[in-house]
């Protein structure tokens, strides 16, 4: 039996990425390995066993190209509305709210946030499948 345990991306600059992290999803720093060509930063929410791992590889200047086979990571929010409100007032990037349906079944309501290096993270709203 397997259990996920962390996902990794690679960043240009931590001290951007730890305050987004931070602001965005409340992510604080389990763990930092420093490295003498890299960094790894594990961030984690106090309430869930599963990191972000921050990946930095030292002497890089250019940003990944993240190309076309990465999705998202995803995280689960009690209230999508209050939360893309309060990613508006912080001045973080987010799409607009949106609401999937298979037929006439509600699957989510959602938004998209955009890290400082491109990632994107799935903002859903809790219940259903996502409880």
């Amino acid at each position: 039996m397997s259990k996920p345990v962390h996902s990794m991306v690679r960043i240009l600059d931590e001290a951007r990425s730890r305050d987004y992290y931070a602001r965005a999803f409340g992510l604080e720093v389990a763990d930092r390995f420093d490295f003498p060509d890299f960094t790894l930063i594990y961030l984690r929410d106090p309430a869930s066993p599963f990191e972000l791992e921050l990946t930095v590889n030292k002497g890089r200047s250019e940003p990944y190209n993240l190309g076309d086979g990465y999705g998202h990571i995803a995280v689960v929010v009690d209230d999508v509305e209050a939360e893309h409100a309060r990613f508006a007032k912080e001045g973080l990037p987010a799409t607009s709210v949106k609401e999937l349906k298979h037929g006439d079944t509600p699957l989510a309501k959602f938004f998209f946030a955009t890290d400082p290096d491109g990632y994107k993270i799935e903002v859903i709203q809790r219940g259903g499948r996502f409880a």
